[in-house]
């Protein structure tokens, strides 16, 4: 029997929390895309220093000032000692110790060796600790690194970062009927996954290491291609999923000794979506053969098994307006291709099983419940890509 939509990606997930990957340490410009395994946190006060906000002059007691000295970005400031003394102060740079404001270049006239001018009622630096705390937790652990979040690691004062380890991801497709390169005909079809299924995968955070395919519609084949890819963490298969006179995962699975995590899932599209484990292996996620349903299964339970492999928390949905119906699927869940239109997500045309145009021009999934429908200005739950 078909396991719930939103219970199967919760299965999905806590098998790959259970099984999570090992810390590693990478660079900041390796970092981008992994997980945090660790809080960051400042090594010190930011700023650590006080720091001028403004070009200008850092002034000590009233004016007007004698000029004694400058202090640019990247320089130590020596201390302004006495009263009615000026030091030139650009932005960036630190405040000297005894300034008691900082008078902005525009506000300024200078006349040889003294300078004129009025500070303005804001305090013009920015003081210590005021962005952030030395040891105060910015991200937690299982946040997923930004270049926003590399900025920070670096102004915090890291080199490095603990990360887990990406999954490695191989992805095994499966036909007899597809094709490598031309257009389609004489009965066959161009593989339509094996060029997306990486790339899409690198998205969700994922190491790529072998495409291996077309692959024969045999058992013995299956078997090979499978054990071929028992290093990686996950394996990802198309088609093959039912029980067809060339359905060969199932068996090919049994043979292995795999056990199942999920098997069926009572979604349209993607029904035959299934993952399971082999012991003291991989996951292996098997996707249907057809694009779109792949899609669904891929977005449906490999991204949640991911993240779980990862410490990253639970895929959240996200919500939206629909500005067009959608039809319900009875007893299944149905992910519906949508697109952003202003505020508003709009189904689009083009959607069937076998079909990628539909999802080319699409951003998400609105997700309709079991039972339920679509309708234009309803809000909805919304399965947004990568």
């Amino acid at each position: 029997m078909p396991v719930d939509w939103v219970q199967a990606r919760k299965t999905v997930f806590q098998a790959g929390s259970q099984a999570r990957l090992e810390t590693i340490t990478v660079t900041l410009a390796e970092a981008d895309g992994t997980v945090l395994a660790e809080p960051l946190v400042p090594l010190t006060d930011l700023p650590a220093f006080p720091t001028s906000s403004v070009d200008g002059w850092a002034v000590r007691g009233a004016g007007p000032w004698r000029i004694v000295g400058r202090v640019l970005a990247g320089g130590e400031a020596p201390p302004l000692d006495e009263d009615g003394t000026a030091m030139e102060i650009a932005t960036g740079a630190m405040v000297p110790r005894g300034a008691s404001a900082i008078v902005r270049v525009e506000d300024s006239t200078v006349d040889g060796e003294t300078v004129r001018g009025a500070p303005r009622p804001a305090v013009e630096w920015r003081e210590p600790g005021e962005e952030a705390h030395a040891g105060e937790e910015l991200f937690p652990a299982g946040t997923r690194v930004s270049p926003g979040i590399i900025g920070l690691a670096a102004s915090c004062g890291y080199d490095s970062l603990k990360v887990v380890r990406p999954p490695r991801v191989a992805v095994l497709i499966f036909g007899d009927e597809l094709l490598t390169s031309g257009p389609p005909g004489g009965g066959r079809v161009r593989d339509a996954l094996g060029p997306p299924l990486p790339p899409f995968l690198r998205r969700l955070g994922a190491e790529v290491v072998r495409v291996i395919g077309p692959i024969e519609d045999t058992l013995e084949a299956h078997l090979d291609a499978l054990r071929q890819a028992l290093d990686a963490d996950v394996i990802c298969t198309t088609g093959g999923t039912m029980h067809g006179p060339v359905d060969h995962l199932h068996p090919a699975l049994a043979s292995l000794g795999a056990e199942y995590v999920v098997n069926t899932v009572a979604v349209r599209p993607g029904y035959p979506m299934m993952v399971a484990k082999i012991p003291d292996g991989p996951f292996i996620a098997g996707l249907p053969g057809n694009p779109q349903s792949a899609m669904v299964a891929l977005m449906s339970l490999v991204g949640p098994l991911l993240a779980g492999l990862t410490g990253a928390p639970h895929p959240e949905l996200a919500s939206g307006i629909l500005d067009g119906p959608v039809s319900g699927r009875g007893d299944f869940t149905h992910l519906a291709l949508v697109k952003r239109h202003g505020a508003h997500w709009v189904p689009v045309p083009h959607v069937g099983s076998a079909m990628l145009r539909g999802l080319a021009g699409s951003q998400g999934f609105a997700v309709i419940p079991p039972h339920g429908h679509g309708l234009p200005g309803q809000r909805v739950e919304l399965l947004e890509f990568p």
